[in-house]
């Protein structure tokens, strides 16, 4: 006779397999990607040997020994033909740890590694960490880059919240054996989202930074900037330039930060970032792009205005609702990119488009003209331009008497 745990359990088997097989379709998008239409990666992704003790006379009643709360912001990296995912997991004890996915084809299947990666500690270890970068630098490494969190020495004993966040660094070459480095040093007090340029720049290593004052913000820090080091094993910057500053009334006004490495095309540096702004419901967070020259990547040469991607429908409900947020982009060879993003710091999803289809938009969407006036001259230019495929428009004889 079947027990009660076997049957629990042959249920759980059951469910855990139907939704690590599911095929995702992708949903018709608007000319520039697509998304898909269920996420890639959840908490409910995560294996039950990870979650229950699967031993009947220690766990009797089948119950769930650790739980997970979330999986987001992943990096990402094609290796061995697979597309992998180094998933920020988080315990429903509020701690986040790394774990692998991988896919046949990107966009679903994923399946978790058996075990998930042990990241080395410093001398100082680390509370938490999450939001991971990986880059193939061209020295031969892979790099991870993510946030290193720990309690801020400075707070008084009631307070319990106070963090001080830097740039943990790791390195390998097999995705199986990470190095611990030091973490980054900058003469902020504070840094978030960093991330490494895939290319040496004049010899030296290039991180995209994002200065902050405190934990939460980012007070004086300016915005993305760039700033170089001799070395990775104990990497420094003294000088941060910022190269995409936060601007009032747009949709990173309070602060942003890079997403994954930027991607080298032809026309320059593809870059995903992420904005945040404040509103009376709470902080919302959005994907946006832009393109800086090839020969200089301190340069912005194409900036599109407002959002790229931003949370829609059931994407706006989670444990941080109406977020959107990406740290790990795939290419493959044939120029189709598998945009990896967050929602709701909840759950990983897939948004697929083209080298070409990114090119396009960043190079030909208006750029922002920063006032309720420019946007009108922005939107009359594109009627104009439309006078010939619309028979029933006219030619605005001014701005002010557009109609």
């Amino acid at each position: 006779m079947t027990s009660s745990f076997e049957l629990r359990l042959s249920g759980l088997q059951n469910k855990h397999t139907e939704l690590i097989t599911r095929i995702n379709k992708p949903i018709e998008g608007n000319g520039v990607y697509e998304r898909h239409v269920y996420p890639v990666l959840t908490a409910a992704h995560a294996p039950l040997f990870w979650r229950y003790d699967l031993n009947k006379n220690t766990n009797p009643y089948l119950q769930e020994r650790f739980g997970i709360n979330a999986v987001l912001n992943g990096g990402a990296i094609k290796w061995n033909g697979k597309y992998l995912i180094m998933a920020r997991v988080e315990a429903v004890s509020r701690k986040s740890f790394f774990a692998i996915a991988e896919s046949d084809n990107g966009i679903d299947n994923f399946k978790f590694w058996d075990y998930p990666v042990l990241i080395p500690e410093t001398d100082n270890p680390d509370t938490n960490i999450y939001d991971i970068r990986l880059i193939e630098h061209e020295d031969g490494f892979i790099y991870g880059l993510f946030c290193t969190e720990r309690r801020d020495p400075t707070a008084s004993e009631g307070d319990q919240s106070a963090a001080v966040a830097q740039c943990g660094i790791v390195r390998t070459k097999d995705l199986l054996n990470w190095e611990r480095l030091p973490d980054l040093i900058t003469s902020s007090a504070q840094q978030r989202n960093v991330v490494l340029h895939p290319e040496f720049v004049k010899g030296k290593y290039a991180f995209y930074t994002r200065p902050q004052d405190s934990f939460i913000e980012a007070g004086n820090g300016g915005g993305i900037a760039l700033g170089l080091s001799d070395s990775m094993e104990n990497a420094m910057v003294t000088n941060e330039v910022i190269i995409d500053r936060k601007i009032y009334h747009t949709i990173s006004e309070l602060k942003n930060g890079l997403g994954p490495a930027p991607i080298k095309t032809a026309q320059g540096w593809l870059h995903l970032a992420h904005g945040v702004r404040n509103t009376a419901a709470g902080l919302r967070y959005v994907m946006y792009m832009f393109m800086t020259d090839l020969d200089d990547i301190t340069k912005v040469i194409h900036k599109p205005a407002g959002y790229f991607l931003a949370p829609e429908g059931d994407e706006r409900v989670g444990d941080v609702s109406n977020v959107v947020f990406n740290n790990g982009w795939i290419v493959d060879d044939d120029g189709k990119v598998f945009i990896y993003y967050a929602s709701s710091d909840t759950r990983i999803h897939v948004a697929t488009s083209t080298i070409d289809q990114l090119i396009d938009y960043v190079t030909h969407a208006p750029e922002d003209g920063f006032t309720s006036y420019a946007t009108v001259q922005t939107i009359n230019g594109i009627i104009n331009n439309n006078i010939d495929f619309v028979p029933q428009l006219k030619p605005a004889l001014s701005v002010n008497g557009a109609h």
